[in-house]
């Protein structure tokens, strides 16, 4: 009986030791998933690095363990010109008619909406012209990949950075070039990477409604 108590003890610690081995790294640190990398670090091309499409300079600025020496610098634009300023609210706000090339993995920054009548998305959804529930997994998308309604009714895929993923369905666009009208709330145009999550994507997804923003990647399902 001690001889099988013992043989059994070897084989939880045996297939334990990936997962205690496994340690969350830091700038230029190996990778494979969103969680093996620190903060806002994500991982690219094997290396935990700063993320572009929201701006973080762990890594350029020299803290965190390696700089990149500005390898990925960040990018207002994700690939694509502006093609004009909104000013309102005492500031001026790029105004875009493209978003970054869809891929398998396209990253992002997940927003909430309340996609609800009289919620602060303003007007009803674009591609059914009613409002929602914010239990349901819907979103709108940035101006260009909402792309004239082509995902409208269609399914994309999110993921997190915990791991867990949704199917969410494609109801509205989150207008990139107008805005700062009761139509819109009165909010600033969206920026051009945005999939703007309603109540019940991020509770999916695992996420806190509160922190505001949270980079994901995405695709079509």
């Amino acid at each position: 009986m001690s001889k099988l108590a013992l043989l059994v003890a070897l084989f939880v610690w045996v297939i334990s030791l990936p997962s205690l081995s496994r340690a969350i790294s830091s700038c230029n640190g190996p990778c494979q998933t969103l969680n093996d990398c620190k903060g806002r670090l994500i991982c690219i091309n094997g290396q935990c690095n700063d993320d572009p499409d929201i701006g973080t300079h762990v890594c350029s600025s020299g803290s965190g363990g390696g700089g990149s020496g500005g390898k990925f610098p960040p990018s207002s634009s994700n690939g694509c010109e502006a093609i004009g300023n909104l000013h309102c609210k005492e500031k001026s706000f790029p105004q875009f008619k493209c978003s970054p090339r869809v891929t398998s993995s396209t990253r992002a920054i997940l927003t909430n909406n309340d996609f609800s009548r009289g919620g602060d998305g303003g007007g009803p959804s674009e591609c059914d012209g009613k409002f929602h529930h914010n239990s349901q997994r819907i979103v709108a998308l940035s101006t260009g990949w909402y792309n004239g309604g082509s995902r409208c009714g269609k399914k994309i895929r999110i993921r997190a950075r915990n791991g867990r993923s949704v199917l969410a369905k494609v109801v509205d666009e989150c207008d990139s070039i107008n805005g700062c009208d009761k139509v819109h709330a009165h909010q600033p145009p969206c920026r051009n990477n945005i999939v703007d999550g309603s109540n019940g994507v991020w509770h999916a997804l695992g996420l806190d409604i509160d922190v505001g923003e949270e980079p994901v990647v995405w695709s079509d399902a």
